[in-house]
């Protein structure tokens, strides 16, 4: 028990030092990645006004046909670029990309990449 304790304290760290210095604002908000083992959900957030401007998921219903399986990396191009689609939308052409604490690799440097295909810049 007190191992799981210390694994979940580590986490706790490990996010908010990611987050320290990549607070969203208006003009630059932040694109905030989660990963669990089966899926992979992407959102814009503005941290002054506190809200989710836009949000992306392998859950989420126009992307579930899309994507058999939603934690693997080819999940997470899909939802980098529907993000991306959807940001740019919204007028939202920079932001600032917040891992999560997540190692860059893998899904998440797939849903990055895509992102920034699609025509993100951070």
């Amino acid at each position: 028990m007190e191992r799981i304790r210390k694994k979940w304290a580590l986490r706790e760290r490990r996010h908010q030092r990611a987050k320290r210095n990549m607070l969203g604002t208006p003009e630059r908000p932040r694109l905030s990645v989660y990963r669990s083992l089966t899926n992979i959900y992407a959102q814009v957030i503005d941290d002054t006004a506190g809200s989710t401007l836009v949000a992306a998921s392998s859950q989420s219903k126009d992307l579930r046909e899309a994507v058999k399986y939603g934690g693997n990396v080819a999940a997470a191009k899909v939802v980098g670029k529907a993000v991306a689609q959807a940001a740019l939308g919204k007028g939202i052409k920079k932001v600032v990309f917040d891992r999560g604490g997540y190692m860059y690799h893998g899904r998440v440097k797939a849903l990055a990449e895509a992102a920034r295909a699609a025509g993100l810049s951070f």
